[in-house]
């Protein structure tokens, strides 16, 4: 569940670049042709649909599935260290989780279309599952945080070892060893456990959000660092749009944020009808997974909306019977209670995008059930700290900030305990503790 770092705007508080705060004002931007270096983040959140199971669901998300291993604890299997001694459990699981099993969703095909267009400038995920890298967004616009599936090597020597190989190991849950004569190390896929560094592919792109006009954050709950700082280095004025089932990190706080609280599939398809591009949109997504696999997608989101819908309505009835049992209260209260509907989530329009529903979000710390990249999950470990001021000047001491990082990055053993953090300066723009790690991979 995300945490919340920051006052939201306040709702007279008018945007410094977009007409208003709406999926319908963000579209205008980028059909006006001003959003040209679109940066996107995704979590665990984006790949629900697909079907790969969050890590903290009771019953069904991994950790509990995890029990049958008889573990010190569930995090035990994301552990560089217990994965030495005992790497069966994690390739168990791998079995369950291995790209191929899922297909992608409207949302990873979203974003191949913004790529398709020219918009895309990188996306940061945090997810294993190469979802994207299946729903066709190029390889090299993708920065994957937590690692991923896409390739393997010896964990002693480093010799990468054959993908066909690694698949048919997989398949039958076996560890492998490595194919270097006399090495004989156990080989892992190329995901980011505890006690292991970030890819340097992460603190090479680090500044990219400082570039971007345009950010849209998906289904995180931005918990795990360095990762969750990634949103704070985009420039005053540029827009923020978060999909996602509630608000997280500091998102809502500035003056260009939009939310767009429910699940991701449905924002994005909201989008994509501001957009019109809601049929070019469906026709890709359709070309990539097939019909058969987009129908079950479309009936399993229907079934969540319709439970979220009763939910809804049946809060609904307790509040009015509350109300009444209390003598209607006064004026005050439906003033407040009218002010919300009108979307002061965001900062006061009418548009229904900026009204938090209040539905939390099911994924997993690292974010949804994924390994590590999002059909594989890896907890998210770290909490965001208190909400900071937004003085900082734009784009100041971000390259030194990265070296930083770099030099000292290392993931914590510790998946359930907040990482201590160290205080903001206003030249960094991010909590200095985003230094690496502090999560498992999102799958």
């Amino acid at each position: 569940m995300g945490q919340e770092t920051s006052h939201l705007i306040d709702p007279d508080t008018p945007p410094e670049t977009l007409s208003e705060r709406s999926l319908r004002a963000v579209a205008q931007f980028i059909k006006d042709g001003r959003a040209k270096r679109i940066v996107v983040m995704t979590g665990a959140g984006i790949s629900t649909a697909a079907g790969i199971p969050d890590f903290r669901s009771p019953k069904t998300g991994l950790y509990h599935n995890l029990s049958r291993f008889n573990l010190p604890h569930p995090e035990a299997v994301f552990e560089i260290d217990f994965f030495r001694t005992n790497p069966e459990p994690f390739y168990l699981l791998a079995k369950e989780l291995y790209p191929g099993n899922f297909s992608p969703t409207v949302s990873h095909a979203f974003i191949a279309l913004l790529a398709k267009k020219g918009l895309l400038r990188m996306l940061f995920t945090q997810n294993i599952d190469c979802l994207e890298r299946a729903a066709g967004v190029p390889a090299e616009k993708i920065v994957e945080a937590h690692g991923s599936f896409a390739t393997q090597r010896c964990i002693e020597c480093r010799t990468e070892f054959p993908d066909d190989l690694m698949r048919e190991h997989v398949k039958r849950g076996e560890a492998p060893r490595c194919i270097r004569k006399g090495c004989g190390g156990l080989v892992k896929p190329d995901i980011v456990f505890f006690g292991e560094q970030l890819p340097e592919a992460f603190y090479n792109n680090i500044s990219v959000p400082n570039t971007a006009d345009l950010m849209l954050v998906m289904g995180t709950s931005l918990l795990v660092h360095p990762f969750a700082g990634l949103p704070r280095r985009a420039q005053e004025g540029t827009p923020r749009v978060l999909f996602n089932l509630e608000r997280v990190g500091d998102m809502g706080s500035r003056a260009d944020d939009v939310l767009v609280l429910g699940d991701c599939d449905s924002g994005i398809r909201k989008l994509a009808d501001e957009l019109g591009w809601r049929d070019e949109l469906e026709a890709l997504w359709r070309s990539i997974v097939g019909e058969k696999e987009a129908n079950r997608q479309l009936s399993k989101t229907q079934k969540e909306e319709e439970i979220h819908d009763e939910l809804e309505q049946l809060a609904g009835d307790v509040e009015n019977k509350l109300g009444i049992s209390e003598g209607g209260d006064d004026e005050e209260s439906e003033a407040n209670v009218a002010k919300q509907g009108e979307g002061a989530t965001a900062g006061g329009t009418s548009k229904p995008d900026n009204i938090q529903e209040g539905a939390k979000e099911s994924v997993a710390p690292g974010d949804a059930a994924q390994l590590v990249d999002d059909g594989k999950t890896v907890p998210e470990k770290s909490t965001e700290g208190q909400g900071r001021e937004q003085d900082e000047k734009k784009g100041e001491g971000k390259d030194a900030e990265a070296q930083e990082e770099q030099d000292n990055a290392k993931m914590s053993y510790e998946p359930l305990r907040p990482a201590k953090e160290k205080p903001v300066t206003e030249e960094d723009g991010v909590k200095s503790d985003d230094k690496g790690g502090g999560d498992k991979p999102a799958l």
